[in-house]
């Protein structure tokens, strides 16, 4: 039998040296891999002719932004060479410039130069990218996880494609952890990986493939073989490489409605420690904090409504927020945003409001648009009286009209009630002045 702890002694990490060396082997960002993309036309070895373009990957870490620039490398046949912002320099950039003319025109070899972290650069370091890149002295490929529009210079991005990498998906990150466990590169077939385990790292990955094959390596080199089997690795094993607990939560499974179901009723009650102990739990369990921002949005109109309009604002805002600064920070607005939901006064109306307009418009109770209010700007509109007796509540000093709105089958219908709470105390006794002044 062999033994696991030898292979994972000294080597190149797990993560290096499952990098793929085709396109082929590439897990996820299916949408940019299509036949005849350009990363896949800028790999293939007649690629000088048909895929001669430089490209800017933005994605979160872990989405193989340094995978698809070696990939692309390896297949094209092309020369590679790789700065990182984080220690490169302007003469770094002017040297490989140099040397890439002098194969170009001795040997008839293009260079890509691979740019990891190009945000880090500065304006300065950024130009002096541009005469190669425009006179195709190098295709560049450089990566980012900040977003382009912001911190990479203007000329330089019109002279690139921009391409976004998404973050895996869990069946992406299941055939990568797979694969590592298998094959010759990874750990061989040295250990084995039950289910539970499996699904934890996928969990705990979050879309991010070199944090899962960290994780993978890091466990097994705790899996100890059993009666002479090879050692398999268990839920426990990933916990304690991991140093984190283990949830019981599948993002597809009951956990996840159970804990998202009680997160927006702890909302709902006002428990502000409930809610935020239900949302650190999806946090570490990996959900999607798009799909958390979301239902924050809906509680704010369902369960806040008018009793507190700032409401919507800042859960929309903590979406927004969410979407441009990526996890782990975001975090903090979804928090922020769960301790105001869950401490404002809360409001039902308007939700109910909407369902019992639309439970009358099923039900058949429509009627047609009183003539006043239907409109009379087409041909021959005025002469069937469309619009004949409307007021315009602007030319009146209380801004008001009395005037019939609803169809006649529903007149006197009410369908927004107002609670007593927070705004809507407020706006309730509006609500009873505007009703009175128009005849309702």
């Amino acid at each position: 039998m062999t033994d696991s702890s030898a292979l994972f002694t000294g080597q190149t990490p797990l993560a290096v040296r499952m990098r793929p060396t085709s396109l082929d082997e590439v897990a996820g960002q299916g949408h940019l891999l299509r036949p005849g993309s350009p990363l896949v036309a800028l790999a293939s070895p007649d690629g000088n002719r048909a895929g001669a373009v430089s490209v800017i990957l933005w994605g979160p870490p872990g989405t193989g932004k340094t995978t698809l620039a070696q990939a692309i490398a390896r297949s094209s046949g092309r020369r590679f060479v790789e700065l990182s912002a984080v220690t490169a320099g302007v003469k770094d950039v002017r040297e490989v410039m140099q040397k890439a003319m002098t194969q170009r025109d001795l040997y008839g070899v293009s260079t890509i130069l691979f740019l990891d972290e190009i945000h880090r650069f500065t304006k300065a370091q950024q130009d002096a990218l541009l005469p190669g890149v425009e006179n195709g002295w190098v295709l560049l490929i450089a990566a980012t996880t900040e977003n382009p529009s912001f911190s990479i210079v203007a000329p330089l991005l019109s002279r690139s494609l921009l391409l976004t990498l998404q973050p895996l998906s869990d069946d992406d990150l299941g055939g990568l952890i797979d694969r590592a466990v298998t094959d010759a590169r990874g750990l061989a077939g040295s250990v084995s990986l039950d289910d539970e385990a499996r699904s934890a790292l996928v969990r705990l990955a979050s879309g991010d493939a070199r944090r899962a094959l960290t994780s993978l390596e890091a466990a097994a080199t705790m899996a100890e073989p059993v009666d002479d089997e090879t050692p398999r690795i268990t839920a426990d094993h990933v916990a304690q490489a991991v140093d984190r607990a283990l949830l019981r939560y599948d993002r597809q499974g009951d956990e996840h409605y159970d804990v998202i179901s009680a997160f927006i009723k702890s909302i709902r009650g006002s428990d502000v420690d409930a809610a935020m102990h239900y949302l650190a739990r999806m946090i570490e369990a990996g959900e999607d904090p798009r799909f958390i921002a979301r239902r924050l949005v809906i509680s704010a109109s369902e369960d806040i409504g008018l009793a507190d309009p700032q409401a919507l604002s800042i859960a929309v805002a903590a979406a927004d927020a969410v979407a441009f600064i990526g996890m782990p920070e975001g975090r903090i607005p979804l928090a922020e945003a769960t301790a105001y939901l869950a401490t404002t006064a809360k409001s039902n109306a308007a939700y109910n409001a909407i369902n019992a307009a639309i439970a009358d418009v099923r039900a058949g109770g429509f009627g047609r648009v009183p003539k006043h209010l239907r409109d009379a700007h087409y041909p021959g509109a005025k002469r069937l009286g469309h619009g004949k007796g409307y007021v315009y509540p602007h030319d009146l000093d209380v801004g008001v009209a009395t005037q019939q709105y609803l169809p006649d089958e529903l007149r006197g219908r009410r369908y927004y009630e107002p609670t007593n709470r927070g705004v809507e105390r407020e706006i309730g006794a509006r609500v009873e002045k505007l009703r009175k002044i128009l005849g309702e």
